[in-house]
């Protein structure tokens, strides 16, 4: 066992697909300090940073995971190792969201069970080896790590999730620009899985649930989540997230077991493992469409979008979400330039007013130092007409690789509101009725002053008269 744990661990660091798990996340992470840059103009991660955080959560998170798989007895051989990197990187060409292993394995056990009515299809070459690797795969044991991997997820979404959250200004409902977080990361984990047992394979000394037989193989992995919040904090986002990922793994997980110990149930476990991820992303998205905005300005203070790390803000306590009242003695009225302005009225000490998510205010104070980061160190939620949005949709493999942040200026006069549009509308209607009305009325004064009337000097009287309607 030592020494197939040997030849694995050298097979890894020989094949290239662990280097293309750590290529697309380090291209991902440099596109997300981009995106900051753009948006708020100073980067809250530092993408270096968050790669060595993602290689060693990753490792460790893959230790763990071959030691669950061993246990259980998964298994998988080196061409269907191949087979199942072809697939990830094909469908990551369509979305960067299916470069996940449950799609992989569930599209493979579709694939299987088709092949299953076509037992003499055999075709030439890489082919053939690619169709005798895809029916030698016990899905139903992929499937059940599949869903090992869900839990992994859901606890890594659940602890590092807000952490990795980058705020966003996004263009919601009636033109208007929100607030929002995406939190999207990604997870490379090195797996070492068991060969099937077969003739020249020797026994395990434990019994298992999925078979196996002595010896390793390796199989890089990469894992991940993607959530969109415009309604709701970060960790509570993050939170039910999890939540949902863990009940989906252990759905999976049974759903595996049932169908090794009864076949027929297969193809059903490999579309569960396709239709509840989507069923997640689908239930999600509409979740957000159906709820308020959170990160928008009330009508008295500031709602804070996001803090600086190692900023005043920070130091003082202030959390995402909470609302800035008062500063230096001034009361807010949800103009950004109104807090640059109190800020400068005392440039060496601020005292803020702040009012916390239980609705509660809190006071508080703080001397500002040379050299403090932009003074305070928030990010405010956007002003309805913010000219410069991110898009909704996470970006694609291509908008990756060539760093396109999809950041966008939008065009001049799109961020009135429709309503506000209307009662500028009317009241532009109004006001030329009225000009017009009062035209009208002195055109028609005038007209009568030419007639003298009895005792009067008429046109003097109606020139006055003429005079006061136009004023």
């Amino acid at each position: 066992m030592l020494a197939s744990l040997g030849n694995a661990a050298l097979h890894m660091l020989a094949q290239p697909f662990y280097y293309i798990a750590l290529l697309f996340i380090g291209l991902y992470f440099r596109r997300q300090t981009l995106l900051e840059r753009r948006l708020i103009h100073v980067k809250l991660h530092s993408w270096g940073r968050e790669i060595w955080r993602a290689i060693w959560t990753g490792l460790a998170a893959g230790i763990l995971v071959s030691l669950a798989a061993v246990l259980l007895g998964v298994s998988v051989t080196g061409p269907a190792v191949v087979c199942i990197w072809v697939v990830s990187l094909v469908l990551l060409l369509f979305r960067v969201r299916y470069f996940c292993f449950a799609y992989s394995i569930g599209l493979l056990g579709v694939i299987q069970f088709v092949l299953s009515f076509f037992p003499g299809f055999l075709p030439g070459g890489l082919g053939g080896e690619a169709v005798t690797a895809v029916r030698g795969m016990d899905i139903p044991a992929l499937l059940a790590l599949a869903a090992i991997l869900h839990v992994v997820e859901a606890l890594l979404a659940r602890w590092q999730g807000p952490a990795l959250a980058t705020p966003l200004f996004l263009e919601g409902k009636r033109g208007r620009v929100v607030g929002g977080y995406r939190m999207e990361a990604f997870w490379p984990l090195p797996l070492f899985l068991l060969v099937p047992a077969g003739a020249g394979v020797g026994v395990l000394p434990w019994p298992t649930l999925l078979g196996g037989g002595l010896g390793l193989v390796s199989l890089p992995v990469v894992i991940g989540f993607s959530q969109l919040t415009t309604g709701m904090l970060p960790q509570s986002k993050a939170a039910r997230a999890s939540r949902r990922l863990l009940l989906c793994g252990a759905v999976l997980l049974g759903l595996a077991l049932l169908a090794a110990r009864y076949s027929p149930l297969t193809l059903l476990a490999a579309l569960a493992a396709l239709l509840l991820h989507e069923g997640l992303v689908w239930y999600g998205a509409l979740e957000e469409r159906r709820s308020s905005p959170f990160f928008v300005h009330p009508p008295h203070g500031l709602k804070v979008l996001a803090v600086l790390p190692g900023s005043p803000a920070q130091e003082l306590g202030i959390l995402p979400g909470e609302i800035l009242l008062k500063v230096n003695g001034e009361a807010l009225t949800g103009k950004a330039q109104q807090l640059h302005e109190a800020l400068r009225k005392s440039p060496a000490f601020c005292k803020l007013e702040v009012q916390n998510a239980a609705g509660e205010s809190k006071y508080l104070q703080r001397a500002i130092y040379d050299g403090d980061h932009h003074l305070l160190g928030v990010i405010l939620a956007p002003q309805p007409d913010e000219y410069t949005t991110a898009p909704e949709k996470p970006a694609g493999i291509v908008g990756i690789a060539l760093m396109k942040t999809g950041a966008r200026r939008r065009p001049a006069g799109a961020s009135a509101l429709p309503s506000q549009m209307e009662t500028t509308a009317a009241q532009e209607i109004a006001a030329a009725q009225e000009v017009a009305a009062a035209q009208e009325t002195a055109t028609a004064r005038e007209a009568a002053a030419t007639l003298p009337g009895p005792g009067t000097p008429g046109p003097l009287s109606g020139s006055g008269r003429a005079k006061s309607a136009k004023r």
